[in-house]
C-alpha cells in the first residue's frame, strides 16, 4: 500500500538478498530520433544477480529520461546469465532491456523485459512470443527479471511459479522462437492490474523489436501466451493492442485460467484455500489506482491493516500459504458488500476484460473445475467477443482439469496453436468452442509435452535450445 508497506517490501528483500555491492548503472540518454531499432550499449552480464530493490538504477529510470522518450524505447540494455531454478545455466542468448512504458494513467513509467533467444539460425524472419508468466506476487525479488538470473534465490524465497512455467517457456524455444518475458506488474509490482501489465507486456514487444541482437525484423510475427495471473496480462494485452500497438504484427494469443472479472474471482475466494493468494492481489491493485489503495486505507481494520502490511514483501508461494481460509471483505469496514463501494466498483470495472474484440486470433481454454478461475466468467468472456462476427476465437473447457493441472493439460494444444499462427496458418473463422473430457486425450498432446519436458531435461546438460530451428 503506501510507504509504510513499501519500506517493508524494500527491507524483506534487502534481508534475504543483500548478495554484493551494486554495480552502478547508468541510464543512457535517448537519441532523439526514434528509428526501427536503436543503437544502445550493451553492458555485461552483472557477476550478481539483484533484484530491482538493490538494483534501482535499472529498473527506475530518471523521469527526465521517461518522459524524453516514447512508449517502447530502450534505455539500458544488458547482458544476463539466465538459468534454471537460478542454479543450471540455460543455453540462450539473454538479455535484459531496461525501456519506457505507460501505466493506466497514462504516465510514463520505466518496464523490464528479458529476452531469450534460441542459439542458431532462424528460417526466415525470428519469431517472436511475449510469455506472461505468473508472478502474483508483490515484491521485487518474485519478478522474472531475478529469477531466471544465475544464482537468483528467488525459488527459494517462494516463487515456485516461474521456474515451473519455464517448462512450458522452454518448450516454446525449442521451436526456434525468441522470447519477450516481461515483468508485467510494473515498479510498483502491482499485482492483478491487467491494464497496466498489458501496456508493459506490448511496449516490452516494441523494446524486442528495436534490440537488434535479437533478431525481430518488420516481417516478424509475434503472439502472446499467458496463463492465470499472466492471462491477466495476456487478456488486456489482446483487448488494447489495436489501439495502444497496432502497429505490432501479433497474429495470435493462447491464454488459459483467465481471470477476466476479478469480482467472480474475489467472490469465489472468500473463506476459501485461495483467499490469500486473492488478498495478494488486492494489495497489487491499491498500488495502482490510488482511489481504490485511498478506499483501503480508510476502511481497513487493524487486522486487515496488519496482514496486507505481512504480505507486502511476499512472493506468489508465501502468499498462498499466508493465512487461507479468511473472510477477506471482512477486512473492510463497509455497510453491506464491500465490491459495491464506488472505489472497487471501478477498479473492478476497469479490470474486467470484454470492452474489446481483439484483433487477433485468440486461443482460450480453462478448467470445468477450476477452484480458483471460475469458469463461468470465461464462459461470459467468450460470449461476449462472439457477439461480434469479426471474432476469432477456439474456447475449449477440460473437464477433467483443476486449475494447477489446466495449463499441464492446456499449454501443449497452446503450443501447437501458436505454431499454426507463426507459421501462417490461417486459423477457422469465427468461434469454435469444445467440452473436452482432458485436452491430454488429444493425440498430439503426448509427443508436445514430452518434447518440452526433453528439452528441458536435455539443457540440463547442457545441449542448446532450439539449435538449429
Amino acid at each position: 500500500m503506501k510507504n509504510p508497506l513499501r519500506a517493508a517490501t524494500a527491507v524483506g528483500a534487502a534481508a534475504a538478498l543483500a548478495l554484493g555491492l551494486l554495480a552502478p548503472t547508468a541510464a543512457a540518454e535517448p537519441p532523439t530520433p526514434r528509428s526501427r531499432t536503436q543503437q544502445v550499449p550493451v553492458a555485461p552480464a552483472p557477476p550478481v544477480a539483484l533484484p530491482q530493490e538493490l538494483d534501482r538504477g535499472f529498473f527506475e529510470p530518471p523521469a527526465r529520461v521517461l518522459a524524453a522518450t516514447e512508449p517502447g524505447h530502450i534505455i539500458a540494455a544488458r547482458r544476463i546469465n539466465a538459468a534454471t531454478l537460478g542454479l543450471v545455466p540455460m543455453n540462450v542468448d539473454a538479455w535484459q532491456l531496461s525501456y519506457r512504458s505507460t501505466n493506466s494513467r497514462n504516465q510514463p513509467i520505466g518496464a523490464v523485459t528479458t529476452l531469450l533467444k534460441p542459439r542458431g539460425k532462424s528460417k526466415g524472419p525470428r519469431k517472436v512470443v511475449s510469455m506472461q508468466l505468473a508472478e502474483d506476487s508483490t515484491a521485487g525479488y518474485c519478478a522474472p527479471s531475478y529469477a531466471l538470473q544465475q544464482w537468483s534465490a528467488a525459488a527459494a524465497l517462494g516463487q515456485q511459479v516461474i521456474p515451473g512455467e519455464m517448462i512450458i517457456a522452454q518448450g516454446m524455444l525449442a521451436q526456434g522462437w525468441a522470447l519477450s518475458i516481461p515483468d508485467h506488474q510494473g515498479p510498483k509490482h502491482a499485482y492483478a492490474a491487467g491494464p497496466l501489465g498489458a501496456r508493459i507486456t506490448l511496449d516490452g514487444l516494441r523494446a524486442a523489436k528495436h534490440f537488434a541482437p535479437v533478431g525481430i525484423d518488420e516481417a516478424s510475427p509475434m503472439a502472446m501466451y499467458g496463463y492465470s495471473g499472466g492471462a491477466i496480462v495476456t487478456g488486456h494485452a489482446a483487448e488494447l493492442k489495436q489501439t495502444y500497438a497496432p502497429e505490432l504484427n501479433i497474429v495470435g494469443a493462447a491464454e488459459g485460467g483467465v481471470p477476466a472479472d476479478l469480482k467472480v474471482v474475489l467472490n469465489a475466494a472468500q473463506n476459501g484455500a485461495t483467499s490469500g493468494l486473492i488478498l495478494a492481489a488486492v494489495l497489487g491493485l491499491s498500488r495502482e489506482y490510488p482511489e481504490f489503495d485511498r478506499f483501503l486505507q480508510r476502511r481497513l481494520n487493524p487486522e486487515g491493516r496488519a496482514l496486507m502490511a505481512i504480505k507486502g514483501p511476499l512472493c506468489v508461494g508465501h502468499q498462498a500459504m499466508t493465512l487461507p481460509f479468511l473472510n477477506n471483505k471482512g477486512f473492510i469496514g463497509w455497510p453491506g458488500d464491500p465490491v459495491d463501494a464506488p472505489a472497487v466498483r471501478k477498479v473492478l470495472d476497469d479490470t474486467r476484460m470484454g470492452k474489446a474484440v481483439p484483433d487477433m486470433p485468440m486461443y482460450i481454454w480453462n478448467a470445468q473445475l477450476d477452484e480458483i478461475i471460475p469458469v463461468s466468467q470465461v464462459n461470459t468472456l467468450v460470449k461476449t467477443y462472439c457477439r461480434d462476427p469479426k471474432a476469432s476465437i477456439t474456447y475449449t473447457r477440460d473437464h477433467l482439469s483443476e486449475h494447477l493441472i489446466g495449463e499441464v493439460a492446456g499449454a501443449p494444444p497452446a503450443i501447437l496453436w501458436l505454431r499454426d499462427r507463426l507459421n501462417g496458418t490461417p486459423t477457422t473463422p469465427g468461434c469454435t468452442v469444445r467440452d473436452e473430457l482432458t485436452m491430454t486425450s488429444d493425440a498430439k498432446w503426448w509427443p508436445t509435452f514430452t518434447d518440452a519436458v526433453g528439452t528441458n531435461i536435455a539443457s540440463l546438460f547442457g545441449a542448446a535450445i532450439g539449435h538449429g530451428k
